[in-house]
C-alpha cells in the first residue's frame, strides 16, 4: 500500500479500517478497527513523547501494517510533518543531515541494527529526538549499542489489536529501564497462568488477555515481559522459555538463529537450535558452554534461511514445521542426555 492510498482509506467516511496482524504466530489475520480508536492511541504516543505540532517525523515502515499505519495517523493528529521513504533495511541511506532533526522515528530492530553499521546514517540516527523500536525483542546486543544515544530510544510494547504499542521501555541513557511504563488510560493485571492482561478503552473496546507471560513490578504499573505462554517448551518436565534460551545465547554469537521445538518420544518436546551456519559443532560447544544443562537444545541444524515474518519477526510456526521436517530426514541428537 502506498501512502496516497492509505490517506484516501483513511479520510473517507468509513469509520473503520481494514488492517492486518504480523503473522509472527501463524497467517496475518484481517481486522477491523475504528478510526476514533486509531486516533487515540495516536494522541496517547504524542502526548507521552511530548510531540508538538510542526515536529517532523519519519515513515520507514511498510503502511501494510499497523505501525506504519499509526506514524501516518501521529502524524495527522499531531500535525507533524512526516517524510516518507522507502521501508528499506537502511532507511537513514541517502538522507541529507537535516537542520531540524527528525522528532520522531519508527524502526524494526533490523533496521536500527544495520543503521549502527554505517557511520554517517548513524550519526543521523543519533540525532533522533525520539526513536522508537517495535515489531520484535531488542537482545542485549542491541540495547548495549543504543544506551549512550544522547536523545531519548524506547522499546515499544503492544500489537495490532492494540493499535500499536501501549507502552514504552527506555533504552537510552540513565532513564534506561527493563520495564515498559503504560500510557494513561492503560490499566494492567496477570491471568491465572501469568499472562498479560490489558484494559485500554480508549484503543480497544475489549480487555485482552494476551500471549505474553509478564511480571507486574511493585508499583503495581510497570511491567516486564519473561516471554510469550505458547513459546514455553516442555521438555522432560521442566517448562522452557524459548525466548529466555535466544537471550542468553544472543550475548556469545553473532550467527543469526532462533530457537525451536520438536516432538520428542522420551523428552515430550525437544529444543531445536536451527542457525544460517554450516559450523554446528561451533554452537553446540557455545551451548555446552553457556546454557544450562537443560537448556541446552538436542538437535543443532543448519538452514539456509530463517523463517522470519514481513516484519522481520521469528515466524514460529513455520519454524517448527521446518525443524520437524530437518528432524525427520537428517537430524542427529547433539545432547543425547536431553
Amino acid at each position: 500500500m502506498d501512502l496516497q492510498t492509505f490517506l484516501t482509506d483513511w479520510h473517507n467516511d468509513n469509520p473503520r479500517l481494514l488492517v492486518h496482524t504480523s503473522g509472527s504466530t501463524g497467517q496475518p489475520k484481517p481486522l477491523w478497527v475504528e478510526k476514533r480508536r486509531m486516533e487515540a492511541s495516536a494522541r496517547m504516543t504524542c502526548a507521552f513523547l511530548g510531540l508538538q505540532p510542526g515536529d517532523s517525523a519519519l515513515l520507514c515502515l511498510p503502511l501494510d501494517y499497523i505501525a506504519g499505519k499509526m506514524m501516518v495517523v501521529r502524524s495527522e493528529v499531531g500535525g507533524l510533518k512526516l517524510t516518507t521513504v522507502d521501508p528499506t533495511g537502511h532507511p537513514l541511506a541517502g538522507l541529507s543531515p537535516q537542520e531540524k532533526p527528525f522528532a520522531l522515528v519508527a524502526m524494526v530492530p533490523l533496521q536500527v541494527y544495520n543503521t549502527l553499521q554505517v557511520p554517517e546514517e548513524t550519526a543521523l540516527l543519533r540525532q533522533v529526538r525520539h526513536l522508537i523500536i517495535g515489531g520484535g525483542a531488542v537482545d542485549d546486543a542491541l540495547a548495549d549499542a543504543l544506551k549512550d544515544f544522547p536523545n531519548a530510544v524506547w522499546s515499544t510494547y503492544g500489537m495490532t489489536e492494540t493499535l500499536s504499542h501501549i507502552a514504552l521501555r527506555r533504552l537510552s541513557g540513565p532513564q534506561a529501564s527493563p520495564w515498559y511504563e503504560p500510557f494513561d488510560g492503560v490499566s494492567l493485571s496477570l491471568s491465572a497462568d501469568g499472562c498479560l492482561v490489558i484494559s485500554a478503552p480508549h484503543v480497544c473496546a475489549d480487555v485482552l488477555t494476551t500471549n505474553d507471560r509478564a511480571e507486574i513490578h511493585s508499583d503495581g504499573r510497570r511491567f516486564r515481559i519473561l516471554g510469550r505462554r505458547d513459546n514455553v517448551v516442555c521438555s522432560g518436565g521442566l517448562k522452557i522459555q524459548i525466548e529466555e534460551v535466544e537471550q542468553m545465547l544472543r550475548r556469545h554469537t553473532d550467527v543469526p538463529f532462533l530457537v525451536t521445538r520438536c516432538p520428542d518420544p522420551r523428552l515430550g518436546e525437544a529444543l531445536v537450535l536451527l542457525a544460517e551456519t554450516t559450523d554446528t559443532e561451533g554452537l553446540k560447544a557455545l551451548c555446552t558452554t553457556v546454557l544450562p544443562k537443560y537448556w541446552q537444545p538436542r538437535y543443532c541444524l543448519t538452514v539456509k534461511r530463517l523463517p522470519l515474518t514481513e516484519t522481520g519477526k521469528p515466524a514460529r510456526s513455520e519454524a517448527q514445521v521446518l525443524a520437524l521436517s530437518l528432524v525427520s530426514s537428517t537430524g542427529k541428537p547433539v545432547n543425547k542426555h536431553r
